[in-house]
């Protein structure tokens, strides 16, 4: 049957597609335990009969402040089955961000992962009126809140002994009602809510399905945060849509281990873990010495000739036929039992990934293909696919959508999965979505005569690291010229790993305090290689570290020795900072503060 709503997603993949291992979870050092799909059915209907219980209604917002993890799911599909609005938050975010999402969005409900999250809630539930229930995974101090096996129990019991799968409690509900509110940061700081329908979800995951394929036969290791949409969609709701195993990771720290259990075939990711893969083997050999880091590095240009010749021809001659199955014994398979053993599709999304790492993995015989999309377009307008790869690329527009290019080099979209807005705030949703539903992407691309996409910049300055998160700059440059120490401040880390500062001090401050501490220090050179100085301005960085969470903290920074001129050309005629040409006039100093990732472009 056609499938409208997630609802009915769920209900169609179980009837259709069973599996012994819809869902599967560790217990802690133990092996995966899996949940099959009749059963995930049955916890999801009687979790979504205790909500009915506590007085959820349809379109009543329901919270989940979680980190990755199999209950993530229940929760959010018991939720979407009563026909509430689900609001995902990242778990690393401190209580403050916390509280303005809940405030903005008003859920009657919220679940809470752990003591941890729970304790956040604990400080600010005062102030949110509207929330009037909390349940936790785990067991913690929380006053009032349910377990979410006290909510499934009370289900349980209202479900009287009624089968699970009675159509009648799957079908139902609006395919253009909302689904999910999703909080993503806009360049003032103040997160916005990606409002986004059943309707949106479901397209994007028949439309993406039409031209990757993956299936029964398939396991799919799950460990970005379900926060993320592009592990929503494409991780979550379209493996349970095409009968696919979903195997949960517990942390990233302990990801190669839930690798070598789980045996993954398929995994969605951002470019942060690729590059860590590639850029913890290239480390390892070069440590190994001689001549094992030649080895690796001789196999890894080979594996991006075999890419190349692959892909963009001509074919591979014999020379490098041999070379590679050399490479593939030594080396390949070798990377390959890291990821398992038997990945045999990787999906790259979020933000850009360096196209020598792509091609090394491609070479390599671990498949990545990349995409693009944003959260509001739920999100993927454009993608690679086997067989039809362009490197460099984001890949072609998938089915039903249309993209193109403004005259001033923004890449314009348009399609079912568009949002229908920003929650509560019809100005910014009209500065982005115009009367015939194009949406402005904030990204600066052009299309090749195939119809291939390629971005190229951004129109604004928000970051969007390698981990996909969404970083506005300036209140944390604005931090650190707040400083007396501090004259001018340049946060970077758009497609990169973490975030990193350029930091010229207040030299006129400085010298008072060297001269205070009579280190004897005159020049700038001098004031910036002592320890004592080096110290005093990590200080304030980890000052300012404190006061956010982790994907937005400065990891390093590099203190320069003159000021950012209007006549160097690092300054607007208003005196403005140039971030581009900053990052441009910089490059080898901003190379230097990702070791890691310069390795992944020079041999």
């Amino acid at each position: 049957m056609t499938v409208r709503t997630i609802p009915e997603l769920l209900w169609t993949a179980v009837r259709e597609r069973p599996r012994p291992d819809c869902l599967a979870y560790r217990d802690g050092d133990g092996p995966y335990v899996p949940i099959p799909s009749a059963r995930v059915l049955e916890r999801v209907r009687d979790l979504s009969l205790g909500l009915r219980s506590l007085g959820v209604a349809p379109g009543d917002r329901v919270a989940i402040l979680s980190e990755n993890r199999h209950e993530w799911a229940l929760a959010d599909l018991a939720a979407l089955a009563c026909g509430a609005i689900t609001v995902p938050i990242y778990p690393t975010l401190l209580a403050p961000a916390i509280e303005y999402i809940l405030a903005d969005c008003e859920p009657v409900a919220i679940f809470l992962s752990s003591p941890e999250q729970a304790a956040k809630f604990a400080v600010i539930r005062g102030h949110l009126p509207t929330l009037r229930h909390a349940v936790t995974f785990e067991s913690t101090d929380l006053a009032g809140a349910l377990t979410l096996r006290q909510l499934e129990d009370t289900g349980h019991a209202a479900a009287a002994g009624a089968a699970a799968d009675d159509a009648a409690y799957w079908t139902g509900g609006d395919p253009h009602g909302v689904c999910s509110i999703i909080y993503t940061s806009g360049t003032t700081g103040n997160p916005k809510g990606v409002v986004l329908t059943h309707a949106n979800f479901v397209s994007d995951i028949v439309n993406v399905t039409k031209i990757v394929y993956f299936g029964p036969e398939d396991v799919c290791l799950s460990f970005l945060p379900l926060s993320h949409v592009l592990e929503r969609m494409a991780g979550y709701y379209s493996m349970i849509y095409r009968g696919v195993a979903i195997y949960y990771a517990r942390r990233f720290d302990t990801l190669g281990e839930d690798m070598a259990l789980a045996r993954p075939t398929m995994m969605i990711s951002v470019p942060r873990l690729y590059e860590k893969i590639h850029g913890g083997a290239a480390n390892a050999a070069s440590a190994a010495g001689f001549p094992k880091r030649q080895i690796f590095f001789w196999a890894r240009r080979v594996a991006i000739r075999w890419a190349e010749a692959t892909v963009d021809g001509p074919a591979p001659g014999l020379g490098l036929k041999v070379a590679h199955a050399i490479a593939d014994r030594l080396v390949y398979t070798k990377l390959r039992a890291k990821l398992g053993g038997r990945v045999r599709l990787m999906v790259s999304g979020g933000a850009p990934l360096n196209a020598r790492i792509i091609k090394f993995f491609n070479g390599a015989g671990a498949l990545i293909l990349e995409g693009y999309g944003l959260t509001e377009t739920s999100p993927v307008l454009t993608c690679n696919k086997v067989g039809a790869i362009r490197f460099g690329s984001v890949g072609r527009v998938i089915p039903e959508t249309e993209v193109k290019i403004a005259a001033d080099g923004e890449i314009l979209c348009r399609g079912p999965q568009v949002m229908r807005g920003y929650y509560k705030n019809e100005t910014a949703t009209r500065e982005v979505l115009d009367a015939d539903g194009w949406l402005a992407t904030g990204d600066i691309g052009h299309l090749d005569a195939d119809g291939y996409l390629f971005i190229t910049d951004r129109k604004k300055e928000l970051i969007v690291t390698a981990g996909g998160k969404n970083i506005a700059p300036q209140p944390l440059e604005n931090s650190l010229i707040a400083d007396k120490y501090i004259a001018q401040a340049v946060v970077i880390g758009d497609r990169r790993s973490y975030l990193t500062a350029l930091i010229v001090p207040d030299f006129a401050n400085l010298k008072h305090y060297v001269d205070h501490r009579e280190l004897g220090l005159t020049t700038p050179a001098e004031m910036l290689a002592h320890p004592r100085v080096q110290r005093l301005f990590q200080r304030i960085v980890d000052g300012i570290n404190a006061d956010h969470p982790g994907f937005s903290q400065i990891r390093k920074h590099t203190l320069l020795p003159r000021e950012f001129t209007l006549a160097d050309g690092e300054l607007t005629p208003t005196l403005k900072i140039k971030r581009f040409e900053i990052g441009r006039l910089y490059r080898s100093v901003i190379d230097g503060m990702y070791p890691v990732e310069a390795s992944g472009v020079d041999d």
